[in-house]
């Protein structure tokens, strides 16, 4: 057979959802790929006739190959540190207290305004390296921490030249309606009016971002405002995402679901009209579960209304400064477990599969399926459940990025 490489002694947890049986698993499977893509799948019982002579074998020794894990929602740029809110929560503080004060992403903005491309870029890096370490090979990574052009720009930027430079794929996202930068205090009217007709459109214009995300909140904008910057989206034709339902009903996500947004992500606060109206779009509902621990929120997500309307369910880390300074997609396997009530194949899903559909991206990658890009990773573990069961003990022992095996930079 013309393969590039071939993978022999290893389980396979495909996450196909036409194999049959819990993660699509094949036991003693075997994959080969060819030109970066994955070219034949399947029990190695099957294996078509080659020439082992003409191709590289690898043996798994019994583990289990993956899709590479995929973090479909952080907030990885930013200056500075949040360190002594953490502290204020810890003494009574609400999030939405410290933010009213002009601390919470306000600080932030401050922070990173005054960060330079290179200081970003080796922060950015080191995070995506943490990353790497625990089998993801794709990160979408937002904006949102600048709320002016030059520092909106200068995120996206780095983010774009981490993923020309790092193994790590990255995905960008506008947020530039993230919060109300303190010289529009007032005008939040006046400050989506800037991000609609001035950060957007020279975003857009220089490429830099796959999509469109809003902070639509009680805190943050309204059902009106974030309307407005969908529509602005859409005549750049960048899909949207949103920020929605996480401290209150507002209904963003069924104005959402009407933009055929790729994702809502938090919705702890999602009633069954919005599960429906995102049911009906295809939208997926993205689980933040690093946020809820944080923040020691106790208004769970509607699981069982999501999975009753057969939702897709992602799961990401959310990470950021204030509400989930929590760099580990390994430990939002155990916490969407644990806290939320996901079954280990449902979070491996989330990290997989469904996280690929948050991003746009699964016709390419989230599933071990002939034609999907071979990025895979290789677990010394006896069952999938290991990995949202253990924490702390990384079981990571191979990363493949489009079939080439990455190191860190």
């Amino acid at each position: 057979m013309d393969w590039d490489q071939l993978w022999i002694e290893v389980n396979l947890a495909t996450m196909d959802p036409d194999q049959e049986g819990a993660y699509g698993a094949i036991r003693d499977g075997a994959v080969a790929i060819k030109d970066g893509k994955i070219a034949w799948v399947g029990p190695r019982s099957a294996l078509p006739e080659f020439d082992p002579f003409s191709l590289p074998v690898y043996r798994g020794h019994g583990g289990w190959l993956t899709p590479g894990l995929i973090d479909c929602h952080t907030h990885l740029l930013f200056g500075g540190t949040r360190a002594s809110e953490f502290e204020q929560r810890l003494n009574g503080a609400t999030y939405e207290q410290i933010a009213r004060a002009g601390g919470g992403i306000l600080s932030t903005v401050r922070a990173t305004r005054a960060a330079d491309e290179e200081s970003l870029f080796q922060s950015g890096r080191k995070r995506l390296n943490s990353l790497l370490r625990e089998g993801v090979t794709t990160v979408e990574i937002k904006s949102g921490y600048g709320l002016d052009l030059p520092t909106e720009r200068r995120l996206l930027e780095v983010a774009r030249h981490l993923g020309s430079m790092h193994p790590i794929e990255v995905v960008t996202t506008f947020l530039g309606a993230h919060a109300l930068p303190e010289e529009y205090k007032g005008d939040a009217e006046g400050y989506v009016r800037h991000v609609i007709e001035e950060q957007l459109p020279a975003i857009a214009a220089e490429g830099l971002a796959d999509a469109v995300d809003v902070f639509c909140e009680n805190i943050a904008f309204d059902l009106a405002q974030t309307e407005a910057v969908f529509q602005a989206a859409k005549a750049h034709d960048l899909p949207v995402k949103l920020h929605a339902e996480q401290l209150s009903n507002m209904g963003g996500s069924a104005l959402a679901a009407r933009y055929q947004a790729l994702s809502v992500d938090h919705i702890e606060c999602l009633d069954e009209a919005g599960v429906k109206a995102i049911s009906e779009s295809g939208t997926v509902a993205v689980l933040l579960p690093g946020a809820f621990f944080t923040l020691k929120e106790t208004r769970l997500p509607p699981i069982d209304l999501l999975r009753q309307h057969r939702v897709p369910m992602a799961l990401a880390s959310d990470f950021n400064p204030g509400s989930s300074p929590l760099c580990s997609t390994l430990l939002m396997l155990n916490m969407g477990c644990t806290l939320f009530g996901l079954t280990p194949e449902e979070a491996l899903s989330g990290v997989t599969r469904c996280a690929a559909q948050a991003l746009g991206l699964q016709e390419q990658v989230g599933q071990i399926r002939v034609g999907m890009e071979a990025d895979l990773v290789l677990w010394e573990i006896d069952e999938p459940a290991e990995l949202a069961w253990q924490y702390g003990c990384n079981p990571c022992r191979e990363v493949m990025k489009h079939g080439q095996m990455v190191t860190l930079r």
